[in-house]
């Protein structure tokens, strides 16, 4: 990120009560400056309240951190904190899209689906066309996905519905597979029954499909739109669905990668609109379905 000409920067990250998403508020505001604002959104007032606070009283934290409540799956109120920080701020340095609804193995997929497309999916849109406008030349927009948002964890048959698609064509294929889950007919179609996997291949595909749409300004300006992939983080949301958690990271740990791509002075260009992990590109076409999670879902 490179310092703007404005006196002070302004972040936001939204699912940022808990987890990834309080490590990374809590890196951000220990990285920025004192004139900084970081906004931490969540959906529960009390948490939210909680976390900005403690937050904001850590030893290293630099820039002010204020706690906000967002509810994501409100495309409405996402657009108008949007609205409210271009009349406050001007725009916008730092988004991390960062919300995630928790489902359990033993938790129903299909019933499921419509809180966990809302979260992950419509919300991820609404923040791409919300807060790209604002987002200031040099400043970062990056939803955190993870290894399973690559193509190649899709069957081929449902390949074309995200490859080279535009935002509309990726809103389009998430109702269609929402459709077919409401239908009983998503199986039948090709559609993973775990959540998980069409909601990041759509959401990696949203962040190509804008960073596409802006490339040639964004590298001449300095700025990153891409998604990100944390690695193995061990939390409450990720831990049931995995067997080997000995590589698993702290939400702290995970953090300092997305962070040193957000502070990074330079732009690689071989980032933009990509998925990005650990500094490295994971190729748009790789990866393979996953199998250890099939014996645990319910249906």
């Amino acid at each position: 990120m490179t310092v703007s000409s404005r006196s002070s920067r302004v972040a936001l990250v939204t699912g940022a009560n808990q987890g990834l998403g309080r490590a990374l508020v809590e890196g951000l505001a220990a990285r920025m400056s004192q004139d900084d604002l970081v906004l931490l959104t969540g959906r529960n007032p009390e948490r939210v309240a909680d976390a900005a606070r403690e937050a904001g009283a850590l030893p290293g934290t630099r820039a002010r951190v204020e706690g906000r409540v967002l509810d994501v799956t409100d495309t409405g109120a996402i657009a108008r904190l949007a609205q409210e920080l271009q009349d406050r701020c001007g725009g916008v340095d730092v988004v991390i899209s960062n919300a995630v609804a928790r489902v359990l193995p033993e938790e129903s997929q299909a019933e499921r689906a419509d809180e966990y497309i809302d979260v992950s999916n419509v919300a991820t849109h609404a923040v791409l066309r919300s807060f790209g406008p604002l987002l200031r030349p040099g400043g970062r927009l990056l939803v955190v996905a993870s290894s399973l948002g690559t193509l190649g964890r899709l069957p081929d048959r449902l390949h074309h519905l995200f490859d080279g698609a535009s935002l509309e064509q990726v809103e389009q294929a998430v109702e269609a597979w929402r459709g077919a889950i409401h239908d009983k007919t998503a199986q039948e179609e090709g559609w993973p029954l775990w959540l998980n996997v069409p909601s990041k291949v759509a959401q990696v595909a949203a962040v190509r499909a804008l960073a596409a749409e802006r490339r040639e300004r964004d590298l001449a300006t300095g700025t990153l739109i891409a998604a990100v992939c944390p690695g193995m983080i061990d939390t409450a949301t990720s831990r049931p669905w995995f067997s080997d958690y000995s590589q698993a990271q702290s939400p702290a740990q995970a953090a300092q990668a997305v962070l040193d791509l957000v502070f990074a002075e330079e732009v690689d260009p071989a980032l933009h609109g990509e998925l990005v992990r650990f500094g490295q590109v994971l190729p748009w076409h790789g990866g393979t379905p996953p199998v250890e999670q099939d014996r645990l879902l319910t249906p």
